[in-house]
């Protein structure tokens, strides 16, 4: 039964948790005057409606933008975009750090600041300075510099709505726990989206992702789930992160672990990298592809493909992804690790095979003669 802050009690066979997460706030770092109304959050259409009227009061103004990740970025490009002097502040040393390599990083940084945005780095905000009607007119930041601002949006994180189910059901890395049906420790229960943490079959391990992809496709599983519990595959979910930005737009599968192999130019709008984990392809990353080169990195990633010579892969970029089209199932030859990993590799396939089956044959043939001979002796002992 779910008991609502009304008072009201439903009755329920099947539960969904859908809470997802909010967005972490200034004060929750001991940060005062967060609440100015020119400091902007997004997480839904309210923080969206806000955002969008307040850069509307700022035309051919000044924002801070606190944080140098999604939210960060994305938000930057369309203040860019309407005619706002931006200006970056994050603790780290380059942008989108939980993903991209410093190198992928610096073209990206390189671009936003050919279009007029600041970065400040490696440090972040202590206070606020605010003016009269308390509106914030400047960011203080902990080595001491004062950024004059009309306004400010913070994309600092979010963190997933569990609290109306730590006590009931299982918790990890920051979320629900479920399995690869989506259930949660309780059967009858499921959870979805940013609020889940889920076996990720690809990596190994528990995992909570937060993006829309994610959210939706889990959510689709679970569905499956319970209409049928008997037939339905474990979830196999391969990560993926994209964003559209300015004329850039670039695609991620998989993992950032291991060692980094980058290929392509970024001065001719087209690059990109694989991560190779213990001789395999566990992720890979794209700005400017194709709809086919997406895919075919999404395809290599998730068949975790053999590298040889990983100044090959570098040479060859997306040409070895593209190279990884699904070939006949009789024709495939890999060797299955004991992580359950296929790898692939430039193995002389014909003769593997032809071998294979010249021995199956060789087996069969001496069976079936050895036991007809066999009949006949034991026929002729009969008839003695």
């Amino acid at each position: 039964m779910l008991r609502t802050a009304a008072g009201e009690s439903i009755t329920y066979k099947i539960l969904i948790i859908a809470t997802g997460a909010r967005v972490l706030k200034l004060e929750e770092f001991g940060i005062t005057g967060s609440i100015a109304e020119n400091i902007c959050y997004l997480r839904d259409l309210n923080d969206a409606t806000k955002l969008v009227n307040v850069m509307a009061s700022c035309a051919g103004g000044k924002a801070v933008v606190i944080g140098g990740g999604y939210i960060g970025m994305e938000c930057a490009a369309a203040l860019v975009t309407n005619k706002i002097h931006v200006t970056m502040v994050f603790p780290e040393n380059h942008c989108m750090a939980r993903l991209f390599t410093p190198e992928i990083a610096a073209f990206y940084e390189d671009y936003y600041k050919n279009k007029g945005v600041q970065f400040i780095k490696g440090t972040v905000m202590s206070s606020f300075e605010t003016d009269s009607q308390g509106k914030v007119v400047a960011v203080i930041l902990k080595n001491g510099t004062s950024v004059a601002t009309d306004m400010v949006v913070v994309g600092i994180g979010i963190t997933a709505s569990t609290e109306l189910f730590e006590d009931q059901l299982s918790m990890e890395k920051g979320g629900i726990k479920v399995n690869g049906k989506m259930q949660t420790s309780n059967s009858y229960t499921y959870a979805v989206g940013d609020v889940a943490a889920f076996p990720l079959k690809h990596s190994g391990g528990i995992r909570r992702l937060e993006h829309v992809d994610f959210s939706r496709k889990s959510a689709i599983h679970a569905v499956k789930a319970i209409m049928s519990p008997d037939t339905i595959h474990e979830f196999d979910y391969l990560p993926y992160f994209y964003s559209r930005v300015f004329t850039l737009s670039w695609q991620f599968f998989g993992d950032n672990i291991g060692d980094a192999i980058h290929f392509g130019y970024s001065t001719q709008g087209k690059f990109g990298a694989y991560w190779v984990d213990k001789g395999h392809i566990v992720g890979a990353f794209l700005e400017g592809g194709s709809q086919d080169e997406y895919a075919a990195l999404a395809n290599a990633t998730r068949l975790k493909a053999f590298v040889s010579d990983i100044t090959e892969l570098s040479s060859q970029g997306v040409e070895f992804a593209l190279s990884l089209k699904p070939a006949p199932v009789q024709d495939l030859v890999g060797v299955m690790t004991s992580k359950g990993d296929l790898l692939l590799g430039k193995a002389p396939y014909t003769l593997h095979i032809t071998a294979g089956l010249f021995v199956a044959v060789a087996v069969a043939t001496f069976a079936y003669w050895y036991g007809k001979r066999q009949r006949r002796w034991q026929k002729y002992k009969l008839q003695i």
